[in-house]
């Protein structure tokens, strides 16, 4: 569920162009309203020009695209999903120390100043079982769906960083809808 707001509709656009290849403004208003927001052409182009999205070419055709997070701003076109768990798999095995799960949560330990990094890299695999993730400095929960088994989940987080014997198995990985 979306809350009817220009912020959230703001947030669903930069989530939907991060992880799709979007053509067109057409294109756009029929995935938005696949989530439940309806929006006229007017006020998604208007939406377009606030969040500084532009046409970049990938392989012979222009998508959308909206300037990346953090220091580097380069607008960047839809990444496979693959990719997002390729990342997960990197950051988990250079920064997760830890992950204890209790109930629907998993308690997630980085180094100091690591864990909103880690947590943006959770949360932009798309884990089925994952609701969210919220960051301190060293610190995340990870809040799984109330049916997900956060022991499991806890494990699968582990195997991604390399912590057991059958790290790296593309069985660990959430599976792929596309």
């Amino acid at each position: 569920m979306i809350a009817p707001t220009k912020g959230a509709r703001h947030q669903r656009i930069r989530e939907i162009l991060g992880r799709e290849s979007i053509r067109s403004q057409t294109d756009l208003a029929e995935r938005l309203l696949e989530d439940g927001v309806d929006v006229t052409q007017a006020t998604l182009s208007r939406d377009l020009v606030e969040l500084g999205a532009v046409k970049v070419r990938q392989g012979r055709t222009l998508v959308y695209a909206v300037p990346g997070e953090g220091g580097d701003r380069t607008p960047r076109a839809g990444a496979a999903r693959t990719e997002a768990v390729q990342r997960l798999r990197r950051l988990s095995g250079e920064l997760l120390v830890t992950a204890e799960s209790s109930g629907n949560l998993v308690v997630l330990r980085t180094p100091p100043g690591a864990a909103n990094f880690l947590a943006s890299a959770i949360d932009h695999a798309e884990f089925e079982e994952v609701l969210g993730t919220i960051a301190g400095d060293d610190t995340i929960l990870v809040i799984a769906q109330a049916d997900a088994e956060s022991s499991a989940l806890g494990q699968r987080f582990l195997d991604l960083a390399g912590r057991t014997d059958d790290a790296g198995t593309d069985e660990d990985l959430p599976a792929d809808d596309a």
